[in-house]
Protein backbone atom coordinates (compact mmCIF):
# COMPACT_ATOMS: atom_id res chain seq x y z
CA UNK A 1 0.00 0.00 0.00
CA UNK A 2 1.13 3.55 -1.39
CA UNK A 3 2.05 5.91 1.73
CA UNK A 4 0.16 8.87 1.49
CA UNK A 5 2.18 11.48 3.66
CA UNK A 6 5.14 11.73 5.58
CA UNK A 7 4.86 12.38 9.96
CA UNK A 8 7.41 14.57 10.76
CA UNK A 9 7.40 13.42 14.29
CA UNK A 10 8.52 10.28 16.57
CA UNK A 11 5.49 10.44 18.93
CA UNK A 12 3.96 6.99 19.10
CA UNK A 13 0.79 8.54 20.43
CA UNK A 14 0.19 10.47 16.98
CA UNK A 15 1.22 7.67 14.77
CA UNK A 16 -1.28 5.37 16.46
CA UNK A 17 -4.17 7.48 16.60
CA UNK A 18 -3.04 8.03 12.73
CA UNK A 19 -2.84 4.16 12.28
CA UNK A 20 -6.20 3.92 14.02
CA UNK A 21 -7.63 6.34 10.89
CA UNK A 22 -6.18 3.53 8.14
CA UNK A 23 -4.08 6.44 7.05
CA UNK A 24 -0.62 4.96 5.23
CA UNK A 25 2.24 7.29 6.45
CA UNK A 26 6.21 7.29 6.68
CA UNK A 27 7.93 8.47 9.67
CA UNK A 28 10.41 10.85 9.39
CA UNK A 29 11.17 12.31 12.69
CA UNK A 30 12.45 16.09 12.71
CA UNK A 31 15.48 16.72 14.88
CA UNK A 32 15.42 20.51 15.91
CA UNK A 33 15.80 22.67 18.75
CA UNK A 34 12.70 23.00 20.87
CA UNK A 35 13.68 26.25 22.95
CA UNK A 36 11.47 28.84 24.14
CA UNK A 37 12.29 32.60 22.67
CA UNK A 38 12.42 35.19 25.43
CA UNK A 39 9.11 36.58 25.64
CA UNK A 40 7.12 34.05 23.15
CA UNK A 41 3.64 33.45 23.81
CA UNK A 42 2.36 29.64 24.11
CA UNK A 43 0.68 29.78 21.03
CA UNK A 44 3.34 31.30 19.10
CA UNK A 45 6.14 28.99 20.45
CA UNK A 46 4.02 25.74 19.73
CA UNK A 47 3.28 27.10 15.90
CA UNK A 48 6.65 27.21 15.49
CA UNK A 49 7.68 23.96 16.68
CA UNK A 50 4.79 22.45 14.00
CA UNK A 51 6.29 24.51 11.51
CA UNK A 52 9.60 23.87 11.91
CA UNK A 53 9.27 20.51 12.32
CA UNK A 54 7.82 20.32 8.78
CA UNK A 55 10.25 22.33 7.50
CA UNK A 56 13.26 20.32 8.34
CA UNK A 57 11.57 17.35 6.57
CA UNK A 58 13.19 18.19 3.04
CA UNK A 59 10.94 18.48 0.28
CA UNK A 60 9.23 15.22 -0.55
CA UNK A 61 6.58 14.85 -3.52
CA UNK A 62 4.45 13.34 -0.39
CA UNK A 63 2.63 16.11 1.94
CA UNK A 64 4.49 16.58 5.19
CA UNK A 65 2.35 16.19 8.60
CA UNK A 66 4.13 17.72 11.81
CA UNK A 67 2.57 18.65 14.97
CA UNK A 68 3.70 19.75 18.70
CA UNK A 69 1.82 19.87 21.67
CA UNK A 70 2.49 21.55 24.82
CA UNK A 71 0.46 21.99 28.31
CA UNK A 72 0.20 25.88 29.85
CA UNK A 73 -0.73 26.63 33.35
CA UNK A 74 -0.54 30.73 34.40
CA UNK A 75 1.17 31.56 31.18
CA UNK A 76 4.03 28.81 31.58
CA UNK A 77 4.38 26.27 28.98
CA UNK A 78 5.12 22.67 30.60
CA UNK A 79 6.87 20.52 28.40
CA UNK A 80 8.41 16.96 29.20
CA UNK A 81 9.63 16.57 32.35
CA UNK A 82 13.54 16.21 32.64
CA UNK A 83 13.30 14.16 35.44
CA UNK A 84 10.98 12.51 38.83
CA UNK A 85 11.14 16.33 40.54
CA UNK A 86 10.47 18.41 37.39
CA UNK A 87 7.18 16.11 36.80
CA UNK A 88 5.96 16.47 40.57
CA UNK A 89 6.16 19.90 40.85
CA UNK A 90 3.95 20.15 37.45
CA UNK A 91 1.42 17.82 38.39
CA UNK A 92 1.48 19.56 41.90
CA UNK A 93 1.02 22.57 39.95
CA UNK A 94 -1.67 21.07 37.70
CA UNK A 95 -3.57 19.84 40.86
CA UNK A 96 -7.08 20.93 41.84
CA UNK A 97 -6.58 23.69 38.95
CA UNK A 98 -7.45 24.41 35.32
CA UNK A 99 -4.93 24.16 32.29
CA UNK A 100 -4.26 24.71 28.58
CA UNK A 101 -3.31 22.07 25.64
CA UNK A 102 -2.01 23.32 22.69
CA UNK A 103 -1.29 20.98 19.41
CA UNK A 104 -0.02 23.17 16.37
CA UNK A 105 -0.32 21.25 12.84
CA UNK A 106 1.51 22.30 9.96
CA UNK A 107 0.98 20.50 6.69
CA UNK A 108 3.33 21.28 3.88
CA UNK A 109 2.57 20.11 0.23
CA UNK A 110 5.03 21.36 -2.27
CA UNK A 111 4.58 25.52 -1.62
CA UNK A 112 1.40 24.95 -0.51
CA UNK A 113 1.04 25.13 3.76
CA UNK A 114 -2.12 24.63 5.80
CA UNK A 115 -1.77 25.32 9.48
CA UNK A 116 -4.28 24.51 12.73
CA UNK A 117 -4.08 25.31 16.49
CA UNK A 118 -5.87 23.02 18.65
CA UNK A 119 -6.85 24.81 22.02
CA UNK A 120 -8.34 22.81 24.58
CA UNK A 121 -9.12 23.11 28.73
CA UNK A 122 -8.58 20.63 31.48
CA UNK A 123 -9.35 20.55 34.28
CA UNK A 124 -7.68 18.52 37.15
CA UNK A 125 -8.60 17.50 40.29
CA UNK A 126 -7.09 17.68 43.60
CA UNK A 127 -3.72 15.16 43.61
CA UNK A 128 -1.85 13.78 46.80
CA UNK A 129 1.77 13.84 46.95
CA UNK A 130 2.06 9.94 47.24
CA UNK A 131 -0.21 9.53 43.92
CA UNK A 132 2.35 12.13 42.02
CA UNK A 133 5.18 9.91 43.07
CA UNK A 134 3.33 6.97 42.38
CA UNK A 135 2.16 7.71 38.82
CA UNK A 136 5.76 8.58 38.25
CA UNK A 137 7.23 5.04 39.04
CA UNK A 138 4.21 4.05 35.98
CA UNK A 139 6.74 5.42 33.45
CA UNK A 140 4.23 7.35 31.60
CA UNK A 141 4.92 11.03 32.90
CA UNK A 142 8.32 10.76 31.04
CA UNK A 143 7.74 11.73 27.69
CA UNK A 144 4.48 13.42 27.64
CA UNK A 145 4.24 17.78 27.86
CA UNK A 146 2.67 18.85 31.44
CA UNK A 147 4.00 15.05 32.75
CA UNK A 148 0.61 13.42 31.75
CA UNK A 149 -1.07 11.08 29.61
CA UNK A 150 -4.86 11.46 29.29
CA UNK A 151 -5.26 8.41 27.38
CA UNK A 152 -3.27 6.57 30.09
CA UNK A 153 -3.42 6.46 34.24
CA UNK A 154 -3.03 10.16 33.63
CA UNK A 155 -6.47 10.19 32.30
CA UNK A 156 -7.86 9.75 36.59
CA UNK A 157 -6.81 13.24 37.09
CA UNK A 158 -9.15 14.54 34.37
CA UNK A 159 -12.35 15.86 36.00
CA UNK A 160 -13.27 17.38 32.60
CA UNK A 161 -12.00 18.63 29.10
CA UNK A 162 -13.40 21.41 26.70
CA UNK A 163 -12.61 20.66 23.30
CA UNK A 164 -10.57 18.14 21.68
CA UNK A 165 -9.46 14.98 23.48
CA UNK A 166 -7.26 13.66 20.56
CA UNK A 167 -5.70 17.40 20.49
CA UNK A 168 -4.65 16.64 24.18
CA UNK A 169 -3.20 13.18 22.96
CA UNK A 170 -1.44 15.50 20.60
CA UNK A 171 -3.33 15.06 17.15
CA UNK A 172 -6.44 16.62 17.01
CA UNK A 173 -8.34 14.22 14.42
CA UNK A 174 -10.78 16.08 13.12
CA UNK A 175 -8.87 18.60 12.29
CA UNK A 176 -6.32 16.63 10.83
CA UNK A 177 -8.09 14.75 8.65
CA UNK A 178 -9.93 18.81 7.01
CA UNK A 179 -5.87 19.25 6.55
CA UNK A 180 -5.07 15.69 4.61
CA UNK A 181 -8.34 16.26 2.88
CA UNK A 182 -7.07 19.92 1.20
CA UNK A 183 -3.73 18.35 0.59
CA UNK A 184 -5.89 15.99 -1.76
CA UNK A 185 -5.64 13.18 0.59
CA UNK A 186 -8.38 10.58 0.04
CA UNK A 187 -8.21 9.46 4.19
CA UNK A 188 -10.92 6.61 3.25
CA UNK A 189 -8.52 4.85 0.64
CA UNK A 190 -7.50 2.29 2.92
CA UNK A 191 -10.18 2.14 5.72
CA UNK A 192 -12.87 -0.05 3.89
Amino acid sequence: MAEQFILASQSPRRAHLLQTLGLRFRIEPANIDESVYQAESAECYVQRMAREKAEYIQLQKLPILAADTIVVFENTIFGKPENCAQACDMLSQLSGNQHLVYTALNLRHGTSVSAHLSVSRVNFRKLGREEIARYWQTGEPCDKAGAYGIQGVGGTFVENIQGSHSGIMGLPLCATEQLLKRAGIDTWLYRV
